[in-house]
């Protein structure tokens, strides 16, 4: 075997630390771009919470390439190095894949892109523009969060009741434990034998004790509001209403004997609607059982539905839809939510400290990893403006694509796939993906996810297509205008769409009805 050397010239993405932070912070949603901040603030001493409101038009993308002036080159020499942000070419031996997976494995370097350098200035990365208080009127107005966390929770509310009752310290005792058992649709989900093993664990006299106890502590919670607190299954919280409702006439006492026979059936045969099986279980007449079921419905099958903490279900956009008052046809405009945007800068006491302390010898090291951190701190500043910067350019040509969803609602949504907006912007498709994932825009027709503007197209009779959104609009007109008593069918509503020029198949339509989360036709039938 001939040995010999050989030069190989190669060109390939390196994913550098800045744009590797750069896309995970893109693909972050609100709530977690706001803990990856926190976190930063407190493992980087060179980052601070602006409490300026300085508008962004002061600092923004642009002067963040300004170059550095001369008398701070020589402060940031020592760590400072050009690479190439998106290619570089390298030449390597035949043992490259080695070199490579060396390299991978070093410390992640924050030395800059090598375009452009950053500002020193540090007073240049203040913060983002003022951030509205809420979105109500009047200075005095609560936000949605504010109101969320004043709600009062199903315990709060028991255990105030509780305190009215003249119960013993034991008894009082037993109540609270109940209470503080149930779930939040307000159910009861251990037995009270299991409670009280729970707490009285191998004493078998101390077991029964407390079972006595839990079992009259339950009784005066089911008398407690809502009515159904504390039930061990649907059937026993549907009968604990229908025995607190009162019938005023013979004829409404006797149907609320029926109903309570009824929700001691099987829950299934309720949900099939089985009334000819419910006529033989109960010894009922058909109407009856009919009339028993429409009462049964109007029940709260989730007692503690209410009660539970709206906070977590609230959505917080990341851009707005404002209109744009004027003659003509709407205008709107698209706008970043304030209230979401980090406010960030660079600490000028210890970024300029650093500047002014020139070490020798074991300093030096200690300047240039103090000098690492400052630069680490800068990029992660440009990174989340340029996150911002994405949103609002993706929700621009959202909005130039679906200006009549703007104006007339979902049943206007034209078809829309992510490559045309990557195509528009420039940007690749995983892109865009990851810019409309978990991302929302507030609108005059409610807030949506980002992905919510896109949707395939079927094909209509004129060859153009309609958006899947606007055909699941329709579908929900259909099922809002039918007959009760003789309720629209898949495939009617197929032909329905059809004799609108919309070519869409009945197992379309099924899919598009169970997204909707649109009972099927023998379960919306009247009774």
């Amino acid at each position: 075997m001939k040995q010999g050397l050989s030069l190989r010239v190669s060109q390939h993405l390196a994913l550098t630390p800045q744009l590797q932070q750069s896309i995970r912070l893109l693909q972050l949603s609100t709530l977690e771009l706001s803990q990856e901040v926190g976190q930063m603030l407190d493992d980087n001493p060179f980052l601070e919470l602006n409490q300026d409101e300085v508008p962004r038009e002061e600092f923004g993308i642009a002067q963040s390439d300004t170059p550095v002036r001369e008398e701070d080159l020589d402060a940031e020499r020592s760590f400072t190095a050009s690479n190439d942000f998106a290619t570089e070419t390298r030449t390597s031996e035949r043992n490259e894949p080695e070199e490579a997976a060396q390299d991978n494995s070093a410390e992640p370097s924050w030395e800059g892109d090598g375009s452009s350098d950053m500002a020193p200035d540090d007073n240049e990365w203040g913060g983002d523009a003022p951030a509205r208080q809420n979105n109500l009127e009047g200075d005095d107005g609560a936000s949605a969060t504010e109101l969320a966390r004043n709600q009062e929770s199903l315990s709060a509310l028991l255990l105030r009741q509780a305190v009215g009752l003249r119960l013993s310290e034991v008894d009082r005792a037993a109540l609270h434990f109940l209470i503080e058992s149930l779930n939040d649709d307000g159910y009861l989900e251990d037995s009270l034998a299991e409670l009280a093993q729970g707490l009285a664990g191998d004493d078998l006299e101390q077991r029964e004790e407390l079972e006595q106890r839990f079992s009259v502590a339950l009784k005066l919670l089911q008398s407690l509001e809502p009515v159904g607190v504390g039930a061990r299954d649907l059937g026993e919280c549907l009968r604990l209403q229908l025995r607190a409702s009162d019938g005023h006439t013979a004829q409404e006492q006797h149907l609320r004997d029926v109903a309570l026979r009824v929700c001691k059936q099987s829950m299934e045969l309720i949900a099939r609607r089985d009334v000819r099986r419910l006529v033989q279980l109960c010894a009922a007449s058909d109407s009856d059982i009919r009339a028993a079921l429409t009462l049964i419905t109007r029940l709260e099958p989730k007692p503690g539905r209410r009660f539970v903490d709206v906070e977590r279900n609230i959505i917080v956009p990341d851009v707005i839809v404002v209109r744009i008052a004027g003659p003509g046809q709407p205008r709107f405009r698209v706008q970043l939510n304030a209230d979401v945007m980090p406010r960030l800068r660079v600490h000028d006491i210890y970024a300029n400290a650093l500047k002014q302390h020139r070490g020798g010898g074991n300093d030096a090291a200690n300047h240039a990893a103090l000098a690492q951190r400052l630069q680490e701190a800068r990029w992660f500043i440009k990174n989340i403006q340029q996150r911002f910067d994405t949103i609002l350019r993706v929700s621009n040509a959202i909005l130039e694509r679906q200006k009549s969803f703007f104006v007339h609602g979902e049943l206007a949504m034209r078809p829309l796939v992510l490559r045309e907006i990557a195509d528009e912007l420039g940007l690749h498709e995983s892109t865009i993906s990851r810019v409309t994932t978990a991302k929302y825009m507030a609108t005059p027709f409610g807030t949506f996810e980002l992905k919510y503007f896109f949707g395939s197209g079927l094909g209509t009779e004129t060859g153009g297509n309609a958006s899947s959104t606007a055909v699941r609009a329709l579908i929900k007109q259909f099922v809002a205008a039918e007959d009760l008593k003789k309720p629209l069918s898949d495939s009617q509503m197929s032909e329905m769409l059809k004799e609108q020029g919309i070519d869409c198949a009945r197992r379309t339509v099924a899919k598009y009805r169970e997204a909707l989360k649109i009972a099927p036709t023998n379960l919306r039938r009247a009774l």
